[in-house]
């Protein structure tokens, strides 16, 4: 037997404040939440996320419908990412997200030229993530603390417009027989390089770079 996930309907007296939803309460709450967010408004929820979401967003090329996008967001969810950014073909596969793009602020750019605007409004850089000749390494670079992350199409990687719209270009090590790992992973993995740079005990650092 299956046991199930979250809680049944609230138990005595019902808990007061506006970021408690009525119907979770008293059918219970079952989604892919954080105990602290057990019968919270989906609204309520988005808005304490905002409260502490970290200043960089990561952003990633779909021009062949990629499926490693739900799991990209579902990752920035994971790492407090501020933003999700999809450029080129608006429809994704949103099964890998768990419902985290429910929570998740997830824009769509049908072109780099539009994101890098998106970017410049912030005087966010944009940093690639890919194993291209001349790369810097990953595990040797400082991220900006303020920036965009940037992951290519599964298979050929950033395309040459993305590849030129960069401020610089990271690789991550790899010692296998294959050219690259997949997007989704290679996001969780720079996501979680810059949380260590920057985060400590879920709080950021008081001193910046």
């Amino acid at each position: 037997m299956t046991e199930e996930v979250g809680v049944g309907p609230w138990e005595g007296e019902w808990p007061r404040g506006d970021h408690y939803d009525p119907e979770l309460l008293r059918e219970g709450d079952r989604r892919n939440v954080v105990d602290r967010y057990r019968y919270w408004t989906r609204e309520a929820i988005i808005a304490d996320q905002d409260s502490s979401r970290f200043p960089y967003a990561v952003a990633i090329e779909n021009w062949q419908h990629d499926f490693n996008i739900g799991t990209v967001v579902r990752n920035a969810n994971a790492f407090g990412a501020h933003s999700v950014h999809i450029v080129g073909k608006r429809r994704w596969n949103r099964r890998g997200a768990m419902v985290t793009d429910r929570y998740q602020h997830v824009y769509h750019h049908e072109t780099i030229s539009l994101l890098l605007e998106w970017a410049a409004d912030r005087d966010w850089p944009v940093v690639g993530i890919d194993n291209l000749p001349g790369c810097v390494p990953l595990e040797s670079t400082t991220l900006p603390r303020e920036c965009v992350l940037l992951f290519g199409q599964e298979g050929p990687g950033l395309s040459a417009e993305a590849r030129h719209a960069c401020d610089r270009v990271c690789s991550i090590a790899q010692f296998g027989s294959t050219r690259s790992i997949n997007a989704g992973v290679a996001s969780g993995i720079a996501m979680h390089a810059w949380v260590r740079e920057y985060v400590t005990f879920g709080a950021e650092k008081v001193t910046e770079i």
